[in-house]
């Protein structure tokens, strides 16, 4: 099972950046998959995640309304869209999976994990 996780980049505050979380080894559909990230200074964070079987989200208060949590089943992958994009927003970002259905921000309620992507945002 791999997860990969791209699309970072440096973006000015305001800004909107779309990352991916694409799957090889595992079929994504049947997958909760979470999003979560490690701002310098800070404990890694969930910053929200997609339930199996029926796609129910879950976002903290601190981007509800700004991120955004897909699928794409057709190229098993997952993204999340990020707007109006603050600098404690920087961080390494990283997808999580589990097979079981779970709306949890918890990291240890996830069993894969894949390399993380740098989000970088100016003030």
């Amino acid at each position: 099972v791999q997860l990969q996780a791209s699309g970072g980049g440096l973006v000015p505050s305001g800004g909107s950046l779309r990352l991916s979380c694409a799957a090889s080894g595992i079929t994504l559909k049947d997958y909760s998959v979470g999003w979560f990230r490690r701002v310098p200074g800070k404990q890694s964070e969930g910053v929200g995640c997609i339930s199996s079987k029926n796609d129910n989200t879950y976002y903290p208060d601190l981007v509800k309304g700004r991120f955004i949590i897909s699928r794409v089943n057709s190229k098993n992958t997952v993204y999340l869209q990020m707007h109006s994009l603050e600098p404690e927003d920087t961080g390494v970002y990283y997808c999580a999976a589990t097979r079981r259905t779970i709306r949890s921000p918890v990291r240890s309620d996830y069993d894969y994990w894949g390399q993380g992507t740098l989000v970088t945002v100016s003030s």
